[in-house]
């Protein structure tokens, strides 16, 4: 039986409070930082597997090329959704963790900008649960993406995802 100091319950508690989803600003959060929460959690002697999904800037769509995207959140809004999110995942048959992390800020083509971590105790109870929480987060998270493309003839354009694609003035 492993036994816990009240330094390392501590470490726990402030790991679970903290590193569990949620919105960050660009460069403050590493893709290691989750994984080793995730280790250092208390229930992660159960694992037998962690799945990641990365999300990174699409460089090109068909009307030309990306050169950045920005993205805004409300955040306090945003970090209650990503922890509901989270919580109720974390429910399901053989789930250990699930952390949902996005980031904010600009970003370029190929940049990271959101971070999925599910464990479990086997593969096949992680995969389906990864893809229900990248369906989540996309569809119920105030997150907003301003996309600046050069479009094919040349013209450079800027929209918020969802609106009407206009040039920008």
């Amino acid at each position: 039986m492993q036994r816990f100091t009240g330094d390392m319950v501590l470490r726990q508690c402030v790991v679970d409070i903290v590193i569990r989803g949620g919105v960050h600003k660009k460069g403050s959060l590493k893709l290691a930082d989750i994984i080793r929460s995730t280790r250092e959690s208390l229930d992660f002697h159960k694992a037998g597997a962690i799945g990641i999904f990365i999300g990174v800037v699409r460089g090109e769509i068909g009307e030309g090329v990306v050169e950045k995207l920005e993205l805004e959140a409300h955040e306090e809004e945003a970090h209650a959704v990503l922890e509901r999110i989270c919580a109720n995942l974390s429910q399901e048959k053989g789930i250990i963790d699930v952390q949902i992390h996005h980031l904010l800020g600009e970003f370029e083509s190929g940049e990271e900008l959101v971070y999925v971590l599910v464990a479990g105790e086997h593969r096949n109870d992680v995969f389906p649960v990864l893809q229900k929480a990248v369906k989540r987060f996309k569809k119920e998270v105030p997150v907003f993406k301003k996309e600046y493309v050069s479009r094919k003839d040349g013209k450079a354009i800027s929209y918020w995802i969802g609106e009407k694609k206009v040039p920008s003035s």
